[in-house]
C-alpha cells in the first residue's frame, strides 16, 4: 500500500480490526458513525485476511470522513452466517456493502437484503446480477493485474521465442482467479511466443499451500522461466521454496499481485520481481462513497470510475517492480 501517514487512517483501521474481532461472533458491531442523510450501511465481510483488512479499514475511514454510520459483520467463510447477516441487516439498514463468501449464493443474498441496495466488493458476481442503481460491483479490473504481469514477462523474456511458465492461481471459482488468470494467458499467447504452461494449480491463495505446489514442481526436474502467482501471498510461497532450494530470484522471476507489505519487502531484496498494487483502500473509499450515492440518489452519475451502464465502479491497479516499490512499501 502507498505511503499514508495519515493518523485518522492508521486510527480508523486499527479501529475497524478490532470491532472485527469482537463482531465476529455475534455478528454486527458499530465501526463508524454520523448521521449524513442517516444514511446507515452494513458490511457483510465474508472472512478476514491481508488484503481485506486495508479493504474494510478504508471503507470505515470514508464512512468517518463522510460522516456515516457504518457497522461491520464478519462471516468467517459461512454462507449460512452471511445470508443470516443480510437478513438482519435488511429490517435495520438503507444499503449493504457485502464481500460474498461465494459468488454462487449472489441471488440468495440479494433475496435475503430485500429491497436494500447491494455493493458487492472483492469478490465479482456474474454481469447479469448486477443492475445500475440496485447491485454494483466495485473493485479493480481483475483481467488487467494478469495483462501486467504477462507485460513483464513478455518484456524480460524479450529475446527469448518459447517461455516455459509455472502458473499457481488462488481458488476456482473467485472472480478474482478467473480475471488474472484469463488476463495472463491472453497476453501471453497473442504475443506470438510459443508459451508452455509447465505446471498450473491452484493454491488458494496460501502461501504454504503454494510453497508445498512448487517443491513438488521442482521434484520433476522441468525447466521453468517464471512462476505467476495470483496473489502475493502465494507468491511468497514460492519464494520461500526456492530459499530453500538455493534458487535465486534474479535468476526465475517470481510475479504476485496486491503489493503487500511482506510482497514488497520481497521485491526489494531481490526474491521477487513483480507485483500489482490493488488498492484496498481506495476500494473500501468507492465502496462507501457508492453506498451513500445508492441510498440516498439510486443512480451512479457522481461516481468516479463508473462504468457507462452502471454496473462497475474500477479502481485502478499500478505496476509495482524494484524502480518504483518504494512508494508502496508500507
Amino acid at each position: 500500500m502507498k505511503k499514508n501517514k495519515n493518523c485518522l487512517r492508521k486510527c480508523v483501521s486499527l479501529y475497524i480490526i478490532t470491532v472485527i474481532l469482537i463482531v465476529a461472533t455475534s455478528g454486527c458491531g458499530r465501526a463508524a458513525g454520523g448521521k449524513k442523510g442517516g444514511t446507515r450501511i452494513f458490511f457483510a465481510l465474508n472472512e478476514m485476511d491481508t488484503f481485506r483488512e486495508t479493504l474494510v479499514g478504508g471503507a470505515a475511514e470514508r464512512a468517518a470522513q463522510e460522516g456515516v454510520q457504518m457497522d461491520v459483520g464478519d462471516a468467517q467463510g459461512s454462507i449460512e452466517k452471511q445470508v443470516e447477516q443480510l437478513k438482519s441487516a435488511a429490517a435495520q439498514y438503507d444499503v449493504i456493502i457485502c464481500s460474498p463468501v461465494s459468488v454462487d449464493t449472489v441471488v440468495q443474498l440479494k433475496m435475503s437484503a430485500g429491497d436494500i441496495p447491494i455493493v458487492f466488493v472483492n469478490s465479482c458476481p456474474d454481469e447479469k446480477y448486477l443492475q445500475s442503481g440496485k447491485y454494483v460491483y466495485v473493485g479493480s479490473s481483475e483481467q488487467v493485474a494478469g495483462e501486467f504481469q504477462a507485460e513483464y514477462i513478455l518484456q524480460k523474456f524479450s529475446g527469448k521465442q518459447e517461455i516455459n511458465v509455472v502458473l499457481i492461481k488462488g481458488p476456482a471459482s473467485h472472480s478474482a482467479t478467473k480475471g488474472r488468470t484469463n488476463g495472463i494467458k491472453r497476453t501471453l499467447e497473442k504475443s506470438g511466443k510459443q508459451i508452455q504452461y509447465v505446471f498450473e494449480d491452484s493454491a488458494n491463495w496460501d502461501a504454504e499451500q503454494a510453497k508445498e505446489l512448487f517443491e513438488l514442481f521442482l521434484s520433476t526436474g522441468v525447466v521453468a522461466d517464471c512462476v505467476i502467482c495470483n496473489n502475493d501471498a502465494m507468491a511468497l510461497g514460492v519464494v520461500e521454496a526456492c530459499n530453500k532450494y538455493n534458487i535465486d530470484g534474479s535468476t526465475l522471476p517470481i510475479l504476485g499481485v496486491d503489493a503487500t507489505a511482506d510482497g514488497c519487502e520481497a521485491i526489494r531484496s531481490g526474491d521477487m520481481a513483480f507485483t500489482v498494487y490493488q488498492s484496498g483502500s481506495g476500494q473500501g473509499h468507492a465502496a462507501v462513497d457508492t453506498a451513500i450515492q445508492l441510498a440516498e440518489k439510486g443512480n451512479m452519475k457522481e461516481i468516479a470510475g463508473s462504468t457507462e451502464d452502471g454496473k462497475f465502479v474500477w479502481v485502478d491497479f499500478e505496476r509495482v517492480d524494484s524502480d518504483n516499490v518504494s512508494q508502496y512499501a508500507k
